[in-house]
């Protein structure tokens, strides 16, 4: 499951532009569940409810969950065309008034530093140098005390059938992401590691067979 490109390849210009993602959420009147991620859930139902952004908003379904319990959100994201849906399901939801869209492309994007008791982006993949500098910006955004979220595909997925972009290079594990974030796991400086993990689930492949992938699940807390 890997693809033959050169040094000059752009991956980012292939799969992160607005336009590719416009035309995505177009193709179909719903691209994903309607439903929060679980590892959201299960990661923050214990916190308490602050500021949070949502990084790589979609449809609104984590944001929208996230203001229903509460929190203040910012949800962003590349595609104007997910947004008006996300905004329409707020307003279903009777929570618009606790979430702010902003149409942004994240790989160029800086939100406000340290202002976010919680910074939630899941399954956002661009290629090394881009991760390095978009999560940096989402680490510094979160507030003291707060958390950074992060939820991706496993590289171990590259050897299930299950269907993943073909460039390896763009999977990462926590311990990846936390060496890009320069975040030890001896429980000293600046941030604290509670969760860092490659954690399972089944899922169900283009024949399919039901199989078991990984998600990468990397959380932090500012001290």
């Amino acid at each position: 499951m890997t693809a033959e490109h050169g040094p000059e390849h752009d991956i980012d210009a292939e799969l992160n532009t607005r336009e590719r993602w416009d035309t995505r959420y177009r193709e179909k009147t719903s691209l994903w569940s309607g439903k929060p991620n679980p590892t959201l859930v299960s990661e923050t139902v214990s916190l308490t409810p602050g500021t949070a952004l949502e990084a790589g908003a979609g449809e609104g379904a984590d944001a929208i969950w996230l203001a229903k319990r509460g929190w203040t959100v910012t949800g962003v994201d590349i595609s104007a065309v997910a947004l008006e849906r996300a905004a329409t399901h707020a307003a279903a939801a009777d929570v618009a008034e606790r979430v702010t869209w902003e149409c942004r492309d994240l790989s160029d994007w800086e939100p406000p530093a340290r202002a976010y008791d919680l910074v939630a982006a899941h399954f956002m993949h661009m290629s090394p140098s881009r991760r390095r500098t978009f999560y940096s910006r989402l680490a510094a955004a979160v507030a003291a005390g707060g958390t950074l979220l992060v939820v991706a595909h496993h590289p171990s997925d590259l050897e299930t059938a299950v269907q993943r972009p073909p460039y390896p290079e763009l999977l990462f594990t926590a311990e990846d992401l936390a060496a890009d974030l320069g975040i030890e796991a001896t429980g000293t400086g600046e941030w604290e590691i509670v969760t860092s993990a490659a954690a399972p689930r089944v899922a169900t492949d283009p024949d399919g067979n039901q199989v078991t992938i990984h998600d990468t699940v990397f959380r932090v807390r500012r001290r």
